[in-house]
């Protein structure tokens, strides 16, 4: 998107229209989807056969392609193969009446984002399209896009990072000093296998990051993994790690690969690495350091080449002076160490990433907003955001869905309002004749934890840090006394990957 709401006196929010290439050798399905796609939004090319495709792709790349499998002279599949070996294959999506799933499979091993099995419903064609332009979006790399020029003498002709001049970068968005230099230094080091350390508050986007150097480097080919290290029982953690050989537990009938052989030759996400048990944490650094696991069950090493990406949103240097995380692990998992800044500390980012949300929710969710009031802007732009990007997304997406024009209004924007006092809980202290120290230390535990809760709103992940413990300790306490915690506002729970 070119412009920002907050730098238009109107509110307006530029649509941007995406091209969609279509090749296919049937003049009348063509003009059908042609047509539907159209209607849509979308700019429109066409292309008879394979030949016409190579041809048109020479004077314009389009935003996505859908291509036949199956056409004389060229099949879809050897266009794909052409453009795959010449590294100028758009986002695509391959189509077929007839082609079995080996080609499609085939299709999608060479750069196909999707595939569509003939005779499929129109509108199944649209929303297959809006996915895989979004996927497109957040994977492309952008170094082949223009750098936008310095706007003022004193700024560096070459900032060292090659942004789309909507400052987009693998997924993440920011034109603000400290997100640049973030550009920079995934840039520098992702063409290096070091492991990563990236610290930032929850809903700043640290995933994004690890994609980003994930996307950036020679390994884009190659899987990415992500797991969060609290949300899985620690009983299971370990099996979910480095496998397991068959018969090692109960319930293990079969020899089952882990998470670190399933990211062999690509990038492996830790996120919230703190939360890894201790006896765990020696065995991932044992990993590190060779280079090879071993499954539960089993003392035969497996060699696996993976990048480790590790986040945390509690500074890990606190853990390890509570002797909660081990030192020698930091220190390998902080070989380099990436900080995401807030959303309070980069305003500035906050017009131009209001732009991308409106415009992507649209895409996603058909939506047709076009303006934010002027009312609704300053109260977007006045907010502090504590739960940052994933905050200003959650409040978005909500006011575009409730919406009843084209425009977002003032009392869409629920952030910033006056709210009631939280009630202070009481202390419920047991009664003499039944008092004892074991169940006073239940009963202060049990009202601190709902004290917390009331405090934060239901976020959990706050409420941990308030209380001095861990997401995973404080999720084992509220289930240990059935607490009913309230839901959380204004913070959605993290994508998955």
């Amino acid at each position: 998107m070119a412009s920002s709401p907050a730098s238009s006196p109107s509110g307006k929010v530029p649509r941007r229209v995406d091209t969609l290439l279509i090749v296919d050798d049937e003049p009348a399905f063509v003009e059908l989807l042609a047509e539907h796609l159209g209607g849509g939004g979308f700019k429109i090319l066409k292309a008879a056969d394979g030949h016409e495709a190579l041809q048109a792709l020479k004077r314009q790349i389009p935003d996505l392609m859908l291509i036949d499998l199956q056409m004389p002279r060229l099949t879809g599949l050897e266009v794909i193969e052409v453009l795959a070996r010449q590294d100028r294959l758009p986002p695509t999506i391959v189509m077929s009446a007839y082609g079995s799933l080996d080609t499609a499979l085939q299709a999608v091993r060479l750069g196909a984002l999707d595939f569509l099995s003939k005779p499929f419903r129109l509108a199944e064609a649209e929303l297959k399209v809006r996915l895989a332009l979004e996927k497109a979006r957040a994977i492309v790399r952008p170094a082949a896009a223009p750098t936008p020029a310095p706007t003022s003498e004193d700024e560096p002709t070459d900032t060292g990072v090659t942004v789309p001049a909507s400052r987009i970068f693998y997924g993440m968005v920011g034109q603000a000093p400290t997100m640049l230099a973030l550009f920079k230094q995934i840039e520098r080091i992702a063409r290096f296998g070091s492991t990563v350390l990236i610290t930032g508050e929850s809903g700043t986007g640290t995933e994004l990051v690890a994609r980003a150097l994930h996307q950036a480097s020679p390994r884009a080919r190659g899987p990415f993994v992500a797991v969060n290290c609290g949300a899985i029982p620690p009983n299971l953690l370990e099996s979910e790690l480095f496998g397991h050989v068959r018969g090692a537990f109960t319930d293990a009938s079969a020899d089952r690969k882990g998470i670190f052989e399933e990211a062999n030759g690509g990038t492996l996400f830790l996120d919230e690495i703190v939360d890894l048990p201790l006896n765990l944490q020696v065995k991932l650094l044992r990993v590190l350091q060779e280079g090879e696991v071993r499954r539960v069950g089993s003392n035969k090493p497996i060699a696996v080449d993976v990048r480790v990406a590790a986040a945390s949103a509690v500074n890990p240097r606190v853990r390890v002076r509570e002797n909660q995380f081990r030192e020698d692990l930091y220190y390998r998992l902080s070989v380099i160490e990436l900080t995401v800044p807030p959303l309070r500390e980069r305003k500035d980012d906050t017009p131009l990433l209001i732009e991308h949300i409106v415009e992507r929710t649209n895409q996603r969710l058909g939506t047709r907003i076009e303006s934010i009031a002027p009312a609704a802007m300053a109260r977007l732009l006045a907010w502090h955001w504590p739960g940052n990007v994933r905050e200003l997304q959650n409040v978005l997406e909500q006011a575009c869905v409730m919406a009843e024009s084209s425009e977002i209004t003032s009392d869409l924007i629920s952030v910033g309002r006056p709210v009631e006092p939280v009630p202070q809980p009481k202390i419920e202290m047991p009664t003499p004749d039944t008092l004892s120290i074991p169940m006073a230390v239940e009963a202060t535990e049990r009202n601190l934890i709902v004290a917390a809760l009331q405090r934060t709103n239901g976020n959990r992940t706050h409420a941990a840090e308030l209380l001095s413990i861990s997401p995973r300790n404080l999720q084992y306490k509220i289930k240990q006394y059935a607490i009913d915690s309230p839901a959380p506002v204004g913070r959605p729970p993290r994508p998955g990957p």
